[in-house]
């Protein structure tokens, strides 16, 4: 008479041995074999989208043109009216949408657009756009094209370095802002007492940096809303 099978015998079978997805109920059965589970591409660059702002300067809406001159010229893009006179809701999220463009020289016009208009705006003109650049901010961000990003990092301190009210009108906007930049806080070298002369360029201490200026000029909920967002975040104010 055979002898009957059990579960505490070793599974093993000198058929062929059927392959069978992780995680499920046919993993625990005989003469399979598991397939690994398929790896999530969490830090694969996503492909940018087309932006408005690429669209608005090709049909020649925006008032900006390349500064043609010797090498050593001081700003890469001409405007042809002051910033200062702009429409700064039209504007500015115009520029914002433009961080996520990748290619010359939509790339560079967008990212010199949005650090002279800041230097030229007002605090106020700035505070009224700040619920339209949240949106552009986190499509760039969720790009995961590390240039991208630490470009959208440096306009977002850039932008907090405008006025006491602009951190603060940024707190209830942590979570549209902040999920990303978990994945970007560890990636820092360990190098001892080496040299890095692109230190200014690793987005791990981009991102460091950019938490704790959100935490200095956040005012007193800044702390809170940043931990409940990035865990691992330590406070820069309270740890001094």
């Amino acid at each position: 008479m055979p002898s009957t099978s059990c579960w505490c015998q070793p599974r093993t079978c000198p058929g062929i041995l059927r392959r069978v997805p992780a995680f499920t109920v046919q993993a625990c059965q005989r003469c399979v074999v598991v397939w690994p589970p398929c790896p999530i591409p969490v830090l694969c660059i996503r492909p940018a989208r087309v932006s408005r702002f690429r669209g608005f300067f090709l049909r020649g809406d925006i008032p900006i043109s390349r500064e043609w001159g010797t090498r050593c010229v001081k700003h890469f893009i001409k405007w042809h009216t002051p910033p200062e006179q702009l429409n700064y809701q039209r504007f500015l999220p115009l520029f914002f949408d433009g961080l996520c463009e990748s290619t010359f020289p939509y790339r560079e016009f967008a990212r010199h657009g949005v650090s002279d208009l800041l230097i030229a705006g007002t605090e106020r003109q700035i505070f009224q756009t700040i619920p339209m650049l949240i949106l552009p901010m986190r499509e760039a961000l969720n790009t995961r094209n590390p240039d991208i990003i630490i470009a959208t990092l440096n306009a977002l301190q850039q932008l907090l370095r405008v006025g006491p009210s602009i951190g603060i009108a940024l707190v209830p906007y942590y979570r549209q802002l902040l999920p990303m930049l978990n994945l970007y806080k560890q990636r820092r070298v360990n190098i001892d007492d080496h040299i890095d002369f692109r230190s200014g360029r690793r987005i791990g201490d981009v991102v460091n940096a950019t938490l704790e200026l959100l935490e200095q000029c956040g005012g007193p909920d800044a702390y809170l809303n940043i931990k409940y967002m990035v865990p691992t975040y330590e406070s820069c104010v309270y740890n001094r």
